[in-house]
């Protein structure tokens, strides 16, 4: 195995065990309500800290990746996932749910921001789109955590502690640290960037980032929740919401390499925002579940390609700030050190598209989950005016 195939099968991993355990715990919402006898406004708030902790989690990913490298970093946040999952499934009171809650969400950040480093790096050094299909890779393990809730609805929570077995086998794979490991054993503080970062276009990806975490986080957190409340849907079917979602996302991301190469961002990104408003639109006036999962279904395919993208273009403009230097070590070294700070800091605008999605979502719908559903349905239609931000800069720039 070359040591960038190697790399890409981390990074995979890593994305994989990231999905499966986000879509484990979304899914056991509705189970979760029941049992601590939680109303929306109190799970909203529950949510609200876990996206406050993620985005500490980011940060923190931001300066200790400087010394110790992404993958180290990465096994680290799978060794708090290992410790959340079994306390939020097992907890025997209500605090020891919160406090697992709490340990999750700060090891959500660590990954999310040390996962997309690794990734913006191996696509630079592929020099094609390599971030829809590792983001691709996310949504399978959400699949698979999608199919096993459908085939373990019936039988007792406790199960869901199992669920723990998977970033316990990623933290401690051999394979893990490929990607964004500390160059020669040393530090990176040293390869600190002294080039202004240009932050305007990157914002400008970022509010697209926000537009597509509302949107996904509302599906994730909230669907499942739908379907039961809304139209008392068997308990075991309420993954429904999720299942097909991520199905006809991981379609759109694992060919969005190609996409992009023929059709480019822009295009994509427009189209897929009017179609994500017209299912979103169909979720809120749906007279019945099987209605509302068709429309979470099509939304999963509108919307795939805006994460991925999203992290590439933050990269590539992080990357082309320095310019020059194309075949000295040190300025390689200081290219990456600029590009892990950026998408750690660009990583913050994944959690206020998650307050938007899961907070806001539960405030506005706490008489009615439709009401919920109608703010990303009108918000989504940002993405058109945004779309170019997406196309700056390009691919083998080093």
């Amino acid at each position: 195995m070359t040591s960038l195939t190697g790399a890409r099968v981390a990074v995979a991993a890593a994305f994989f065990a990231q999905g499966f355990v986000f879509i484990s715990l979304t899914t056991r919402l509705p189970r979760f309500l029941e049992r601590w006898g939680l109303d929306e406004v109190t799970l909203s708030l529950l949510l609200l800290m876990m996206v406050l902790l993620a985005g500490v989690g980011s940060l923190v990913a931001e300066r200790a990746a400087r010394h110790v490298g992404s993958g180290a970093l990465l096994r680290v946040a799978f060794v708090l996932m290992v410790v959340a999952v079994p306390t939020v499934m097992l907890a025997p009171a209500l605090a020891f749910f919160v406090g697992g809650v709490a340990v999750y969400g700060l090891g959500l950040g660590l990954v999310d921001a040390t996962s997309n480093m690794q990734a913006v790096d191996l696509e630079d050094r592929y020099g094609r789109p390599i971030l829809p299909s590792s983001h691709g890779w996310w949504t399978t393990g959400g699949i698979t955590a999608a199919v096993a809730a459908l085939a373990t609805g019936h039988l007792s929570p406790a199960t869901g502690a199992l669920v723990a077995v998977v970033p316990f086998a990623v933290a401690f794979a051999p394979f893990l640290p490929l990607v964004g490991v500390v160059p020669d054993g040393g530090t990176r503080a040293g390869a600190e960037p002294d080039v202004a970062v240009p932050w305007r276009p990157i914002w400008l990806v970022g509010l697209g980032l926000v537009v597509f975490y509302m949107v996904d986080t509302a599906a994730s957190a909230w669907g499942p929740v739908y379907l039961a409340r809304a139209f008392d849907a068997p308990g075991n079917l309420v993954a429904l919401a999720t299942f097909p979602y991520l199905v006809t996302s991981i379609v759109v991301r694992l060919a969005g390499g190609a996409l992009v190469t023929r059709f480019g961002a822009v295009v994509l990104l427009r189209i897929g925002a009017v179609v994500a408003c017209g299912s979103l639109a169909l979720v809120v006036l749906a007279p019945t579940w099987q209605a509302a999962v068709a429309g979470f279904t099509v939304l999963g395919a509108a919307v795939a390609l805006v994460a991925p993208l999203s992290f590439s273009a933050a990269g590539r403009i992080a990357a082309a700030a320095g310019g020059g230097g194309a075949g000295d070590p040190a300025d390689t070294a200081a290219v990456r050190a600029r590009c892990d700070a950026v998408i750690a800091r660009f990583n913050q605008f994944n959690y206020v598209g998650a307050l938007l999605g899961a907070v806001l979502t539960g405030f506005v719908g706490a008489d009615d989950l439709r009401l919920g559903f109608a703010l990303p349905a009108v918000l989504v239609l940002a993405l058109v005016p945004l779309a170019p931000a997406f196309a700056r800069g390009a691919l083998g720039r080093r």
